[in-house]
């Protein structure tokens, strides 16, 4: 199919055959799984995935292409926005946890990754392409420059290994940054930590970075009576992210 990427999609195609086929090696697809691919485009990982677990749904928001993915009849083609789908219900629908992959636009892969988030409770794996910077702050640990909001709002729910990097030239057009896959692991429930409290105090905590926490979190504290322990005589990038779950369990709602 001749299709022109377009950029207020933030399409650029994955054509290298050997970065497909170690990314695909790294899925591990099995007959039967509960595989969803978000953004197939022209399909370059879609034949492969569906080839080994026998069926695929696929996310695509362009018409043209999801019109195109149609007539395929492995695929059962969901043409939405993803920020839009409901993955719980797709995995009612299926009867079991999803697999969730993608070369994810990387102009809205922030907002894609805390969407699925929200729905962390019905996923068995994800696999996504993203741009390198933002798998290195998925993946960072604390006290290192890339740690952050995103590293500690992910890695509550989540392991995360970053698998293979990916160069701009495995791509048509090429991105003007460099790409790497991530693999992402849902980790047990912590049903005792109020997700919200915990995005509060992590966003308030990286507000200011280079700011002691006694600057940014300790107001935050001192107004809900914390008595805790807590050290606020660090910057944010040097807790951990237990500590941080930890403080979002113990500290009184706000008034």
């Amino acid at each position: 199919m001749k299709h022109l990427a377009r950029k207020r999609f933030g399409q650029h195609f994955l054509t290298d055959a050997s970065v497909i086929a170690a990314i695909v090696d790294a899925i591990a697809p099995r007959p039967g799984d509960a595989m969803v691919e978000i953004g197939p485009g022209l399909g370059a990982m879609t034949g492969p995935l569906a080839a080994q677990c026998g069926r695929l749904t696929v996310i695509e928001l362009d018409r043209d292409l999801a019109a195109h993915l149609r007539q395929r009849s492995e695929l059962q083609v969901i043409e939405s926005d993803v920020l839009k789908v409901d993955f719980g219900a797709l995995a009612r629908r299926f009867g079991r946890p999803l697999r969730v992959v993608g070369n994810l636009p990387y102009n809205i892969s922030t907002p894609i990754l805390f969407h699925l988030l929200t729905h962390v409770a019905h996923i068995e794996d994800q696999h996504f392409m993203l741009q390198k910077e933002v798998v290195d702050r998925m993946a960072a640990a604390p006290c290192s420059k890339t740690y952050g909001r995103l590293s500690v709002m992910l890695q509550w729910r989540y392991a995360i290994d970053a698998l293979l990097d990916v160069p701009p030239e495995a791509f048509e057009p090429p991105p003007r940054v460099d790409s790497a896959v991530v693999r992402m692991r849902p980790l047990p429930a912590r049903p005792e930590v109020d997700a919200a409290r915990l995005g509060e105090i992590v966003t308030l905590a990286f507000s200011q970075r280079r700011k002691m926490l006694r600057s940014t979190l300790g107001p935050w504290l001192a107004a809900r009576g914390h008595a805790g322990n807590f050290d606020l005589a660090r910057r944010a990038e040097e807790v951990p992210v237990g500590e941080f779950i930890e403080l979002a369990r113990v500290s009184a709602p706000g008034a």
